[in-house]
């Protein structure tokens, strides 16, 4: 069993000797790093051994041990009983045998992402990296490969940044309900164990549940992160929503007091993401799962979703978003402050489904084309305007919606401000409401002047005239039903 106490020795001392402590009074002297957010845009993936049964989503590794669930059913039905064929069965069958890192990184690039995200380790507690705390982990069973260490280097020699999740967190109660019944999730079971600790799980929303998780349990999970921190040195850390719960707080703050001060001495930056209240306002990155906000914000934040509605990872029965509906979504983002982190799901063998492909590089080549409105871009003193309500919070996404050619998002950068229609006109015309001239003292609308208008992606200018009530514009200029982008040049 690995010994902590020399690691949590080294994470004290660490906290001691740099400018961030484990208090929030110094962690909120933070500020997010200047690339990410002109970044706006990266890649989220969902793969591991959840890939394998490739069945309704990724919560598999616990669903398949929930009596009268469709997992449940389907794995007898599969696999056969638990006791013979547990989720631990699968490892040997996750082989990774068309992982290719370097294709991967190329299709991201060509997506047009500034930064990957990969699973470092999700809810079933199985580990994508080399690691010294368990030996339940790729590099020593399953593909044997030291997944994050190889997507890593490609993706870097590609020009994009590099991070990793952690839904550690969660695993405290994630196998529990293997044990309530006779299955392969069994005591005794010890720390470095694949199924250890399987508790029950309390009321998952509640802060303050029971049980909590043990002091072994917290710095086993800080262990863990900072040994990601110190072996991959992640631009970025994202972490899943179960670490609001009180018991981590200390650990938290632990946690961000020594990625920031290990990065601080790399003389790099650091990024953690997180939901649901978990960090201090202000000393990390919130993300919004599944959602976006409906107004702008004056702070930084991040909104993670996927193309696939029912699922994180690879599925046999996904339901994919198209790519226009989530360029519409990433463009409303930015102009609200904001950068997406789009998830897909590779197969267990480590090829990307066509599906997951064919979005990516439709939305590669969107940005080819429109990408100065999105990447380097700042808040205009508007975000939008137009008839359409965004719904605002977390699972959201799949509430459809029907954008016009009234909706219009702004962005500005280099003297220049975009203008963002969600759908093309079908007559060819627009109006943009908040350019109309009018006297500041009467409407708070734009007075500048505008000098020039273009639309990116075409040579074509577009016939246009500034009245009272609006900025009158035509064109003829279609990108089928993706948004386009007028350009405007200002003094």
């Amino acid at each position: 069993m690995y010994d902590l106490k020399p690691y949590l020795t080294t994470i004290d001392q660490v906290i001691e000797k740099g400018p961030y402590k484990d208090d929030w009074h110094s962690l909120a002297a933070y500020q997010v790093p200047e690339w990410y957010r002109q970044a706006k845009f990266g890649i989220f993936i969902h793969w591991g051994v959840f890939s394998v049964p490739a069945f309704a989503n990724e919560w598999y590794s616990r669903n398949m041990y929930v009596k009268d669930s469709a997992e449940y059913q389907h794995h007898i039905e599969t696999y056969g009983e638990h006791t013979k064929f547990g989720y631990q069965n699968f490892i040997p069958m996750f082989r990774a045998e068309n992982f290719d890192p370097r294709e991967w990184a190329e299709l991201f690039k060509a997506a047009g992402a500034k930064y990957v995200v990969p699973v470092a380790e999700h809810h079933d507690g199985f580990q994508m990296y080399k690691s010294e705390i368990s030996h339940w982990n790729a590099y020593e069973k399953g593909p044997h490969r030291d997944v994050l260490l190889e997507l890593k280097a490609s993706c870097n020699a590609l020009g994009m940044e590099v991070g990793a999740s952690s839904h550690r967190a969660e695993h405290w109660f994630f196998m529990g309900v293997g044990k309530e019944f006779d299955s392969d999730v069994r005591e005794p079971l010890q720390r470095g164990d694949l199924y250890w600790p399987s508790m029950p799980a309390g009321e998952l929303h509640d802060i303050f549940s029971k049980p909590e998780p043990t002091e072994e349990y917290l710095q086993d999970w800080l262990v863990r992160c900072c040994e990601l921190v110190d072996r991959y040195r992640p631009r970025i850390i994202y972490f899943d929503w179960w670490i609001q719960h009180r018991a981590f707080k200390p650990y938290l703050k632990k946690f961000a007091a020594y990625y920031y001060n290990r990065a601080s001495e790399w003389g790099s930056d650091a990024v953690i993401t997180y939901k649901h209240d978990a960090f201090l306002f202000g000393a990390a990155v919130p993300d919004v799962e599944r959602g976006q906000f409906a107004e702008r914000k004056p702070f930084f934040w991040q909104t993670d979703t996927s193309v696939a509605l029912n699922s994180w990872c690879y599925t046999e029965s996904n339901t994919y978003r198209s790519a226009r509906e989530l360029v519409c979504d990433l463009v409303d983002i930015v102009s609200k402050n904001g950068c997406m982190l789009l998830n897909i799901g590779p197969k267990a063998d480590g090829s990307i489904p066509e599906e997951d492909r064919g979005i990516l590089l439709d939305i590669g080549k969107w940005l080819s084309k429109n990408g100065e409105a999105i990447y380097g871009t700042e808040l205009w003193r508007r975000s939008g305007e137009g008839p359409t309500e965004i719904p605002e919070g977390q699972f959201t996404d799949s509430i459809r919606k029907e954008f016009t050619s009234e909706d219009i998002r702004f962005t500005t950068a280099n003297g220049c401000l975009y203008a963002t229609v969600l759908r093309p006109s079908e007559s060819g015309s627009y109006v943009i409401r908040a350019l109309g001239i009018q006297p500041a003292h009467e409407k708070d609308n734009f007075c500048g002047i505008i000098r020039e208008i273009s639309i990116l992606g075409t040579d074509e200018k577009p016939l246009w005239k500034r009245e009272a009530d609006g900025l009158f514009l035509t064109s003829k200029y279609r990108d089928g039903d993706y948004p386009i982008v007028f350009k405007m040049e200002i003094d």
